[in-house]
């Protein structure tokens, strides 16, 4: 069995891949507070010596824990320097592919202008019948200084795979919520649901070897989805699942 290693296995993304992997993988959790069920290394990401040993034998990590809400010293601490800690104790275990979680954010500033100002906003009346999608080539305009150390997070993942073994895959997560369905006008966009999200990542871990680097947005099959999936149809094979639409 392979062996993952999932960082914030106690967030709720984290408990939904636990779900999606368990009894196919050997699990590992690196967490600040113990996760019943599982071997779990206690340790926090901003903290390097900590948290090495938890990477030894491990072929794939699954990078998950960050700060959401957060002054900028939280940021710091475990979005830039933690992200770091990550990919470098990955490159000195021997670890094999580093599955990033990013997030919609990079991108989220663009929603300042139409026609994306009124899909998220959900006045489908301004709304054109074409509009140009984004995909992993859509240049970053990061919302907030969450938004901005997930664009670090983005860097760090492409200097690791252009300079050392290891391969790197960034998944820009949309809105994945414990209610499983959209919650306001913007969801409608952004809404990912769990399914979609837990079977990405286990994509993400099958993958060829010779993946190196990428990029693939994590969205339902929305709509008035903005982000584009077909870039993981086309590399991966993977259809998302969920609509928003038939939570109206």
């Amino acid at each position: 069995m392979k062996k993952i290693l999932i960082t914030g296995m106690s967030g709720l993304i984290g408990g939904v891949v636990r779900r999606q992997l368990a009894g196919k993988y050997a699990l590992r959790a690196l967490n600040r507070r113990a996760v019943a069920g599982v071997e779990c290394h206690r340790a926090d990401i901003s903290d390097f010596d900590a948290i090495r040993p938890a990477f030894e034998g491990i072929d794939t990590v699954v990078h998950l824990a960050a700060a959401i809400k957060s002054d900028f010293e939280g940021f710091v601490a475990h979005n830039i320097a933690g992200t770091y800690h990550v990919f470098e104790a990955s490159r000195r275990a021997g670890v094999k592919r580093v599955i990033f979680a990013s997030s919609g954010s990079v991108t989220a500033g663009w929603e300042n202008d139409p026609p994306y100002d009124a899909i998220v906003q959900g006045r489908y009346a301004d709304v054109p019948e074409t509009w140009e999608k984004f995909s992993h080539k859509t240049p970053t305009r990061p919302r907030g200084i969450y938004g901005c150390t997930k664009v670090w997070g983005e860097a760090l993942a492409r200097h690791y795979a252009d300079s050392t073994p290891l391969s790197a895959i960034c998944l820009r997560i949309g809105r994945v919520n414990a209610e499983d369905r959209p919650q306001e006008a913007r969801g409608y966009s952004v809404w990912c649901s769990q399914n979609t999200i837990a079977r990405l990542i286990e994509s993400c871990i099958e993958a060829p070897g010779d993946l190196k680097f990428d990029i693939f947005y994590a969205v339902s099959n929305n709509t008035y989805s903005y982000r584009d999936m077909t870039h993981a149809r086309d590399v991966l094979g993977f259809e998302p699942e969920g609509h928003a639409e038939d939570y109206r």
